[in-house]
């Protein structure tokens, strides 16, 4: 199998960008990570680097397309990011999301984990076949039937969340336990809420269907991004992946952002 891969990264109408993102592949795997930090006077972009560079280090080291494997390095991260937090008063309140996918393409699967609204969505056959649940205020409201999924977006209490990395409080992460089949067609979309809150499913799928390569796709999202999101527009990031026949490559880009 062949992963066409595609990153993006920009401040929007912020002086800083919080986000973060990266991918490495290697011996028959690929991991990719999209971080968005907060904590504020430097803080953010110092916990969503700290975790992009802490997971990919930890799973180059261990090149597992395992759910254990992405829980230990979701881990790490948020322990990194805890121990930075007294090192300096800028960085004490600072904590970040992170979505993590591996994806083997020797045996054909994918296992991926979150903390926090950073999202994985996977598309197949002109539908969303996947999509991660935010450990947020609002989302906990959608699962209790006290709001519809569709007023997320609009919702005034929605950057609230219960599960970060760097909290001091018990870890929490979301690792989907079972390895997703991966087949010719499909696609990975990871994304801040920067992205999704101004691009909806039914616009990535509508994006997707005319879409020849990841960066194309990302193009026309980005585009309804900056229309809507407006002069005070958040950090916004978002990794593609394209899944196709072929010998393992990797890529259009590499490292980090």
């Amino acid at each position: 199998m062949q992963l066409e891969i595609s990153v993006l990264s920009n401040p929007g109408g912020r002086e800083r960008n919080e986000d973060a993102c990266g991918f490495w592949t290697g011996g028959g795997a690929s991991f990719s990570v999209v971080s968005d930090g907060a904590g504020g006077h430097g803080g953010g972009d110092v916990a969503s680097k700290l975790a992009v560079r802490m997971i990919l280090s930890t799973l180059q080291d261990n090149p597992a397309c395992t759910a254990e494997a992405i829980d230990a390095a979701l881990k790490i991260a948020h322990q990194a990011i805890v121990e930075q937090q007294p090192t300096r008063p800028e960085l004490a309140g600072m904590r970040a999301t992170a979505t993590v996918l591996a994806i083997d393409t020797v045996h054909h699967h994918a296992v991926w984990g979150h903390v926090g609204d950073t999202r994985l969505y996977c598309f197949r056959d002109g539908r969303i076949a996947f999509q991660t649940k935010d450990h947020s205020v609002v989302q906990k409201m959608v699962d209790a039937g006290y709001l519809a999924q569709a007023a997320i977006r609009q919702s005034l209490q929605r950057s609230k969340l219960f599960a970060a990395l760097g909290h001091n409080e018990d870890f929490v992460a979301t690792v989907e336990r079972g390895p997703f089949p991966v087949r010719a067609g499909d696609v990975f979309l990871l994304c801040t809420d920067g992205f999704w809150e101004y691009v909806d499913e039914s616009t990535m799928l509508a994006t997707l269907a005319a879409a020849k390569a990841p960066a194309s796709w990302l193009r026309d999202m980005v585009d309804d991004v900056v229309r809507r999101g407006g002069r005070e527009q958040d950090n916004f990031s978002a990794l593609a992946i394209f899944c196709t026949e072929g010998a393992a490559h990797a890529g259009e880009n590499q490292g980090s952002g």
